[in-house]
C-alpha cells in the first residue's frame, strides 16, 4: 500500500508526543514492507522569523490554500492509496482534506487532540476541564476568553478555523475515518458534531519495549513524567507529599514547562528537597530507565488528556499507575487493577490513594504485572498495525461508497 502522511512538526524546543507517534506510525508502515510518503511542514520556519512568522502562521491555520495546491501536485504524482493526516496546524491547515477528496483519495485524521472544536487543543480553562465550545457547538466562549495563550488575538486563527471548516462541512464531507485516542475523547468529541460511524479507536503504542525489571530489583521510589504545566495538577501532588512526611517515598519528576520555578519554591519551602527531585527534560532513553526503576508512576492531571504517553510507556515497562479519574485516564487505568484512580485536584485524595497503595507492596506487584499485559493486549506494534491496518480499509470503504452515491 502507498501512504501519504500528513503532518506538521511542533517546534523542537517543546518535546512534542504527537511527533513521536506521527515518526513512530511512519516507521512502523515501512517496516511493514508499505510506501510512505511524507507531506510535511514544521513550526520551527517560522518561528524565528519574528512577526513575520506569526503573521504567516494565523493565516495559513483557517484556510493554507498553498499547502492544498502542494498536497494535490503530490497526489497527482504519487497516486497514494490514502492520506493519513496527523497534525494541519498551524502551517499546512485542513485546506488538505477539500484536495484529497477532490482526487477521490481516502483520508484519515488522527485526533491527538481536541482542536477540531477547541482552539486550546485541551478542554481547559482556569486550570479546570471546560467544553463550552465543545457543548455549544459555537467558538465564542473561545474568542470571550482568549483560549489560545491567553490571547483572544492569538485565539482568533484557531476559532476561525473550527467555524470555517464546521461551516463547510468539512469532517463529515471529506474524512472518511477518524482515529481517537480514548472513548472518552471519542465520545467527546462526536457530541461536538464528528460523525460516530466514522470515529475509530486507535490508541498509541510502544514501537521496541524492554523486557520490564523484575520486581525485587526496583528502586522504592515513585515517578511524575510529563510537562510542569498547571493543567498537569503538581501541585497538589506537591502538597500530598508534604502532608505524607517522612514517610514518603523518593519522588522523581521528569519533563520541563513553565511551572518549574514555582514547584522548586514549593518543594524547598516545604522542606521536600531531600524528597522530591526535579530532573528537568532529559532524553527517552534515560526516561526509560528512571521509569523502568519505579514501582508507581504518579499522574495528577487537572485536564482532560489525549492519551498520556507516559502511560503506555508505564505498562510497558510494567509500571503501575495512580492517575486523576478524570478524562481519558480511567479509559487506560483500571482502578484497582492496573493502577488505582483519584478525584483530580486535591491532595488529600491523592494522598490517601497513593499511601494505600504504596504500603500493600503485593498489590503493586500484581498491578505490575497485570499494566505488562495490559500493554502485550492492547499497546503493542503489531496490535496497533492490525488496527490501522483496519482503519485505511474502512476509510476506503468509505470513500468507494460515497463514489457509488454520487457525492
Amino acid at each position: 500500500m502507498k501512504i501519504l502522511l500528513a503532518h506538521n512538526f511542533y517546534g523542537l524546543e517543546a518535546p512534542s508526543g504527537e511527533n513521536t507517534v506521527y515518526e513512530a506510525e511512519r516507521d512502523l508502515l515501512r517496516a511493514r514492507g508499505h510506501q510512505v510518503i511524507e507531506f510535511t511542514r514544521k513550526s520551527d520556519d517560522i518561528r524565528g522569523r519574528g512577526a513575520a512568522g506569526v503573521l504567516q502562521g494565523a493565516l495559513a491555520t483557517p484556510w493554507n490554500p498553498f499547502s492544498a495546491r502542494a498536497l494535490r501536485r503530490r497526489i497527482l504524482r504519487e497516486r497514494p492509496d490514502v492520506v493519513h493526516a496527523h497534525n494541519t496546524f498551524p502551517l499546512i491547515s485542513p485546506s488538505i482534506f477539500s484536495a484529497a477528496h477532490g482526487l477521490g483519495v481516502p483520508t484519515v485524521l488522527t485526533l491527538h487532540n481536541y482542536r477540531t472544536f477547541c482552539a486550546a487543543g485541551i478542554p481547559l480553562r482556569d486550570n479546570l476541564p471546560c467544553t463550552q465550545c465543545l457543548d455549544r457547538r459555537s467558538v465564542l466562549p473561545a474568542l470571550r476568553y482568549g483560549c489560545y495563550r491567553g490571547s483572544r488575538l492569538a485565539t482568533l486563527p484557531l476559532a476561525a478555523m473550527i467555524a470555517l471548516h464546521r461551516g463547510l462541512g468539512t469532517w463529515r464531507r471529506h474524512v472518511d475515518a477518524f482515529i481517537a485516542l480514548t472513548s472518552f475523547q471519542r465520545d467527546k468529541l462526536v457530541a461536538a458534531g464528528l460523525p460516530a460511524e466514522r470515529v475509530h479507536l486507535k490508541p498509541h503504542f510502544y514501537p521496541a519495549p524492554p523486557v520490564p525489571l523484575p520486581w525485587p530489583a526496583r528502586e522504592g521510589k515513585v515517578v511524575y513524567v510529563g510537562r510542569l504545566g498547571p493543567e498537569k495538577g503538581l501541585n497538589s501532588l506537591v502538597e500530598a507529599w508534604r502532608l505524607w512526611g517522612a514517610a514518603a517515598p523518593p519522588l522523581e519528576m521528569i519533563g520541563d514547562g513553565p511551572e518549574r520555578a514555582a514547584l522548586e519554591r514549593s518543594i524547598a519551602a516545604a522542606g521536600l528537597g531531600g524528597k522530591i527531585a526535579l530532573l528537568g527534560q532529559i532524553s527517552f532513553a534515560a526516561t526509560q530507565e528512571r521509569l523502568a526503576r519505579a514501582r508507581l508512576l504518579v499522574l495528577p492531571s487537572l485536564c482532560y488528556e489525549g492519551f498520556p504517553m507516559a502511560i503506555r510507556e508505564a505498562f510497558a515497562l510494567g509500571v503501575p499507575v495512580a492517575g486523576s479519574r478524570l478524562g481519558s485516564i480511567p479509559c487506560i487505568v483500571e482502578d484497582g487493577r492496573t493502577g488505582v484512580l483519584f478525584p483530580p485536584g486535591d491532595a488529600r485524595d491523592l494522598l490517601r490513594a497513593a499511601r494505600t497503595l504504596w504500603g500493600d507492596s503485593a498489590a503493586l506487584a500484581r498491578m505490575g504485572l497485570a499494566a505488562r499485559a495490559e500493554f502485550e493486549d492492547k499497546y503493542s506494534a503489531e496490535r496497533n498495525y492490525a488496527s490501522l491496518m483496519a482503519i485505511y480499509a474502512a476509510a476506503i470503504g468509505v470513500r468507494d461508497a460515497r463514489r457509488t452515491a454520487g457525492s
